[in-house]
């Protein structure tokens, strides 16, 4: 039998949590149809993995990329971290289903510009991806914010219950076309007025389809406690698993606080399906949001519309310049796009080691001056909180980004390597394995990622991306 490829004698982490074990894995078509010492087993490409490890394509449970899968497919800032699958339609912006009248509103406008939503319905969405052969795989949630802005005139305001059927209507529809879920961002202006009824009345519908509901809170500060019971009583009346997305305790008054907080998620955890994801990095991102401005401490400006010269200057040098206070400074720059330093190391590693703890980027690829997530979150997980932290054994790292999401988001056949999974393959060296991305640097490939196979195909190999791309759409089954 001739095989397409065999991967000899590597270090394989299956993805499940399990002790590595020496192996050679035989690969044909999309799958891995062998696993084992295969001896003088032919294939049309035979790799050497010996000193390497190998692990399933890691899955970024939280991105931005919806619109980017289909305009550069390359993808390169996630497969050459070793994503080989990606989760849009976070934090209540998805682009689909949407039909927008004029500019895109914040945040959605972190997605593209008008031109770039052209997706009415989920299935256009994804059959827009497929036309474009992405580099990794896509699944998609349905954002809150975006059906609010499909049957809104107004989005400072709670949703009439006639616009609640409406929502409900292409929530059930973009179900029925393969989403995996509702997501909400709930903290931001366009949804702020959303009340914790009109969530719930859109999540029963989840609870129809089998799907997840995932959210951005209400808040991150202070009043996390209360933000996160919303959540979990909203996942509790439409019955469907609730993730919590990027989990910090964001503003300095906060720090500290994930004791707290994870004893909350242990406590329900007990008697409801509950996780979170989080980023390997103490700073977030997103649109400047008047409501974080502090002096407390940095925020760093990456864009601004209409005062272009400040980008890549902190808020507080910004407003020294013009002479203003900081509030002022910061409402002269809108719209624009901060990195805020807002938390705890010792929170972020709490976070990250937890137990129902996923890896997710919550990368803004659209960013001319992006956050180093977007480049950086994987391999600085296994590099520098794995390798050099000890924060955890190799083998939990890789399952908080392979087999745990997999399992999670129920994206059947992904996430682990075993006879008859898909052939999402990431091969890297784990003494090398490195994040070079930086705050002031951030558009940097990792280093350490050998070869990368998406669906039985080496997609990404000593820095490129081939030219047969092979990812799929992966609909929720």
């Amino acid at each position: 039998m001739l095989f397409d490829t065999i991967i000899k004698s590597v270090d394989v982490f299956d993805g499940t949590g399990a002790q590595s074990y020496m192996a050679d894995i035989a690969i044909r078509h999309d799958r891995i149809e062998q696993i084992g010492q295969l001896g003088e087993a032919q294939a049309k490409q035979v790799i050497n993995g010996q000193g390497l490890a190998i692990a399933p394509g890691f899955i970024d449970v939280h991105t931005h990329d919806d619109t980017n899968v289909i305009r550069f497919p390359e993808c390169l800032p996630k497969i050459s971290q070793g994503v080989t699958t990606v989760i849009v339609g976070n934090c209540g912006i998805s682009a689909s289903p949407v039909v927008l009248a004029g500019d895109p509103p914040d945040p959605m406008n972190l997605l593209g510009s008008q031109q770039d939503f052209k997706y009415p319905t989920f299935a256009t969405y994804a059959k827009a991806v497929e036309e474009a052969k992405p580099a990794v795989n896509v699944a998609a949630l349905v954002g809150h914010t975006a059906l609010r802005n499909n049957v809104m005139d107004d989005l400072q305001r709670t949703a009439t219950d006639e616009e609640i059927t409406q929502m409900r209507a292409a929530l059930d529809q973009a179900m029925s076309e393969g989403a995996l879920g509702l997501s909400s961002g709930l903290a931001y202006a366009s949804a702020k007025q959303a009340n914790a009824d009109e969530v719930m009345r859109l999540a029963q519908i989840l609870g129809e389809h089998g799907g997840i509901y995932t959210t951005h809170m209400r808040t991150e500060f202070e009043e996390i406690i209360a933000a996160m019971e919303e959540a979990f009583e909203t996942g509790q009346f439409a019955k469907v698993p609730v993730v919590i997305s990027h989990l910090k305790c964001a503003g300095a008054g906060n720090w500290g606080r994930t004791v707290e907080v994870l004893d909350l998620m242990d406590k329900v955890s007990q008697h409801q399906d509950v996780s979170c994801d989080c980023y390997p990095y103490s700073a977030s991102s997103s649109t400047l949001d008047l409501k974080q401005v502090t002096e407390d401490f940095d925020i760093f400006i990456t864009w601004s519309e209409s005062h272009p010269e400040h980008a890549g200057k902190v808020l507080k040098q910004i407003a020294q310049e013009m002479d203003l206070p900081i509030m002022e400074a910061a409402k002269a720059l809108q719209p624009a796009g901060a990195v805020y330093h807002c938390m705890d190391e010792n929170d972020v590693k709490r976070v990250l080691k937890y137990k129902l703890t996923m890896v997710g980027s919550d990368g803004l690829p659209n960013d001319p001056h992006p956050h180093p997530r977007l480049w950086g979150t994987f391999p600085k997980v296994l590099g520098h909180y794995c390798r050099e932290e000890k924060l955890f054994p190799l083998a939990e790292a890789i399952h908080k980004m392979t087999g745990m999401s997999a399992k999670r988001y129920n994206l059947q056949g992904r996430g682990e390597i075993r006879v008859g999974a898909f052939a999402d393959l990431v091969l890297f060296n784990p003494n090398t394995i490195k994040d070079t991305a930086t705050f002031e640097n951030p558009i940097s490939m990792a280093k350490g990622i050998e070869s990368v196979f998406v669906n039985g195909e080496l997609s990404y190999f000593e820095g490129n991306v081939s030219e047969n791309r092979n990812g799929k759409f992966i609909y929720r089954r």
